[in-house]
């Protein structure tokens, strides 16, 4: 058999500079495909599209990585928008639920990354705290900190120690999606990775794999893929 073919979500920007151009563009980035390569897998990127061809394209799939980007519309948890939310990014909320709920019905692994992960949780009902001070570095800065696996769970079965891990958020998972369980935390209990027990392997973690230099995680998800 090949290597699995896992698609990555995207950004949608209305405006992005390359050389002389300048155009709207779905951008990723290049951390990623390097990080799917690192774990044996090969990458596709999956821009915003129509909802309902999620469930083919999801078809078409080994594996879904649902990467970071900016934050959750509010009103998809039933929330107010808190003053330090960012603005909404409505094409991507409504493209990558779509990707999720085919993930999640199809059994096809899917890996959460920061808004992903974020995302999975509200996709099965769960909310958000849309602000928390201490887990970021500044504007664009990757910050680190530690996070402990909760015994017993698939993410302690693949990174079973305590781990300093690359970090950039601001919100993070209040009440937990419908079967989703609270696989790692911070020092200060904030939930840093989420899954859902039993055959299905769907994951979600707070911080960013991508920007570390440990793979396990992602290797985890290219053997379930296979």
């Amino acid at each position: 058999m090949g290597k699995p073919l896992v698609g990555i979500s995207t950004y949608l920007e209305e405006s992005a500079r390359w050389g002389v151009w300048e155009m709207p563009a779905a951008l990723l980035p290049a951390s990623y495909p390097r990080l799917i390569r690192a774990g044996g897998g090969l990458a596709a990127m999956l821009p915003p599209d129509a909802p309902e061809h999620a469930e083919a394209v999801v078809a078409r799939l080994d594996a879904l990585v649902v990467a970071g980007g900016p934050d959750v519309e509010p009103v998809r948890y039933g929330a107010e928008r808190h003053p330090r939310t960012g603005p909404p990014a409505r094409q991507r909320d409504t493209w990558e639920l779509a990707l999720i709920e085919a993930a999640l019905a199809s059994g096809t692994p899917l890996l959460g990354v920061c808004r992903g992960m974020q995302l999975l949780n509200v996709a099965l009902g769960g909310s958000l705290i849309q602000h928390i001070d201490g887990h970021t570095s500044g504007v664009g800065v990757f910050g680190e900190h530690a996070v402990k696996p909760v015994p017993g769970t698939r993410y302690a079965g693949i990174v079973p120690e305590p781990a300093s891990v690359p970090s950039y958020h601001h919100q993070a998972v209040d009440r937990l999606g419908d079967g989703l369980v609270a696989s790692a935390h911070a020092e200060d209990g904030i939930v840093e990775a989420v899954e859902l027990p039993g055959g299905a392997w769907a994951l979600g973690v707070q911080w960013h794999p991508e920007m570390g230099t440990c793979t396990r995680l992602v290797r985890a998800l290219v053997t379930a893929a296979s």
